[in-house]
């Protein structure tokens, strides 16, 4: 683990490789899971208040699905997520493209102007999770087998994860923040 300021980072999140391949792996982290997308608390205000831009996008039964929960809940760890629909099919914002790629509506609601809320953190960081104990933000690399399509695609263009979530690192953790981690791994990779 490296530490940066109050967040202890993963070697893996310099070490290992990773593009997103939609093509190949169709979405698949916003379908398959126990739970919905965790949510920061800070979040959960700002979701209720896009909602209705949002809806546009949503699939008639992840409308349904929020009207009847809400834009959260709280799954079995006691975490804000995100509903699923009928509790255990895929992220109620979800939506589907012509190909059957799972695609965010808040992601497609921000990129046609309607919001300046992008997705969820969980969601722009992944395939990083953080973990936030009493005394660090813990960053790790979350490995599931649905990625190797992401691995492969990065281990061609030679991506480092942090590189690919440069964007979402610098809006969580800063600028600076991510200078460090930057300047870390070349050092690392110098040596």
């Amino acid at each position: 683990m490296i530490a940066i300021e109050n967040t202890l980072v993963s070697e893996d999140i310099l070490d290992k490789k990773f593009v997103c391949d939609l093509n190949a792996c169709k979405g698949q982290c916003c379908v398959l899971g126990e739970s919905g997308a965790p949510l920061e608390e800070s979040e959960l205000h700002t979701m209720e208040k896009i909602l209705d831009k949002i809806k546009p996008y949503m699939s008639s039964e992840g409308i349904a699905e929020v009207e009847r929960q809400g834009v959260f809940v709280v799954d079995l760890d006691g975490d804000y997520v995100t509903p699923l629909v009928g509790g255990e099919k895929h992220c109620a914002f979800v939506c589907f493209d012509a190909s059957n790629i799972a695609k965010c509506a808040i992601e497609k609601a921000y990129y046609e102007g309607k919001i300046k809320f992008k997705k969820p953190i969980s969601c722009h960081l992944y395939p990083i999770r953080v973990e936030k104990t009493k005394y660090y933000t813990n960053l790790n690399y979350s490995k599931w087998d649905i990625c190797s399509s992401a691995c492969k695609c990065g281990d061609a263009l030679d991506v480092p994860i942090y590189r690919f979530l440069k964007d979402p690192l610098i809006r969580k953790f800063g600028k600076r923040w991510f200078n460090k981690l930057e300047k870390f791994a070349q050092l690392k990779f110098a040596s």
